[in-house]
């Protein structure tokens, strides 16, 4: 599943994170002060700019990105060359070279979205200030406000046009990767139940599951170390908690508890998932081979073996489905309990007037972003499940070629009884 895409998995992977931890090192201990020296940013007509500088300003937010764009595509393209030179793979520039420039585009779009977040306070605040006093805020000024999100919400817009394009074609060579290394090996991995849809559907949708929940999962990363901070900044303005009273910086440590008790309660409710998910693919593979070989065979598929085999079909389903209910319960009322949460947690702040229109929405929209990083398990976890019960068919396959024992799942594909 990953030696057919990826150079040694089990030291490119740690290897990936241990240069990514370096690379933060050195950002946040002396390069990010080299930008005023290096930075590109006049070639463009954006200079670094000095440390005081107003932050919220959107030309002098990407004046200060652009050195950073630089540190991170040298330090990317560092890594990509030292394991093209050290872990030569067939599929290098895919899994190596293209995953590396699909991570930058991520911090791109997370870095709009902090553009639009501080965008939203200056815009809801002239709103304010405009609904306040007639006359106080012309139309230019309005006009401009709506030309600046127009642009950054157009780059935002390309960006991820491109991301999805790209993305396609990177999970299909993963796809293509997968299955010439189960097809070489087709002998022996063919007396497996569901084999053929094992080699034909579940390496693709286990190529695209993966990158997916892998995307989200740095994308969620991304999120917080993007955020955090601001909503860090933001919280000051809180001085206290409903039912609490004051703590400092209140709103992170709300959005880390909301998010662990989603997690704790979702992982709960759909405990039993995977297992289920996995079985019923077992039992649809049983049936659909029947039928299969009764297309050539008239003495297979006769329609006792059929109405067995449909039952089992029906059992998993229906055990799935009853699952299903109480997870969609749990996971539905927990988000909707959600948008409220920032609210609750700002309402002494609100009724005191102690903030303005546009830091309230920069706030709630920085929370936002927060709570949804912390909830990644959370909102994932239905993936998650999916992904499990594939992962568990591809394994069958890497137990066969190992002579290792095969799951005993493989071998039951009775409906688990209640």
């Amino acid at each position: 599943m990953f030696a057919s895409f990826f150079p040694k998995p089990k030291i490119f992977f740690p290897a990936v994170i241990l240069w990514t931890a370096l690379s933060m090192v050195l950002w946040y201990g002396f390069v990010r002060d080299l930008g005023p020296q290096l930075g590109l940013g006049v070639l463009v007509g954006l200079p670094y700019p000095p440390a005081d500088a107003n932050a919220s300003l959107i030309p002098v937010q990407i004046a200060r990105d652009i050195w950073l764009y630089q540190y991170m595509i040298v330090s990317g393209a560092i890594f990509v060359v030292l394991v093209g030179w050290l872990l030569p793979h067939r599929w290098f520039w895919w899994s190596v070279a293209l995953s590396a420039a699909l991570i930058f585009f991520m911090w791109f779009r997370v870095q709009l979205d902090v553009m639009i977040n501080n965008f939203f306070g200056g815009f809801y605040n002239m709103i304010q200030q405009a609904l306040a006093k007639p006359g106080a805020v012309t139309l230019d000024q309005f006009f401009g406000q709506l030309s600046t999100f127009a642009i950054i919400a157009l780059v935002a817009i390309m960006t991820s046009v491109v991301n999805a394009f790209v993305t396609s074609h990177y999970t299909f060579r993963w796809r293509t990767a997968m299955n010439d290394f189960y097809t070489a090996n087709w002998q022996r991995l063919r007396h497996i139940e569901g084999a053929s849809q094992r080699v034909q559907d579940d390496t693709q949708r286990f190529a695209d599951t993966l990158e997916r929940l892998g995307a989200s999962l740095i994308d969620a990363l991304m999120t917080l170390i993007a955020f955090l901070p601001i909503l860090w900044v933001l919280s000051a303005t809180v001085k206290e908690l409903p039912w609490v009273g004051a703590v400092p910086q209140g709103l992170v440590f709300v959005a880390v508890l909301w998010a662990a008790f989603g997690t704790g309660l979702l992982a709960l409710a759909g405990i039993r998932l995977p297992g289920l998910e996995f079985r019923n693919q077992r039992v649809e593979a049983a049936y659909r081979k029947e039928l299969v070989l009764g297309e050539d065979d008239p003495a297979r598929a006769q329609p006792p073996t059929l109405r067995a085999l449909f039952v089992d079909v029906r059992s998993n389903y229906f055990r799935l489905y009853l699952n299903f209910l109480y997870f969609n319960i749990a996971r539905y009322g927990y988000l909707q309990a959600g948008v409220l949460v920032p609210y609750i947690a700002l309402a002494p702040t609100i009724v005191a007037g102690g903030l303005t229109l546009g830091v309230l929405n920069q706030t709630v929209r920085a929370f936002g972003r927060v709570e949804s990083s912390f909830q990644y398990l959370a909102t994932s976890w239905s993936t998650i499940v999916s992904l499990i019960s594939i992962y568990k068919r591809l394994q069958a396959f890497e137990a066969m070629m190992a002579d290792e024992p095969l799951d005993d799942i493989e071998t039951d594909i009775a409906p688990e009884r209640p």
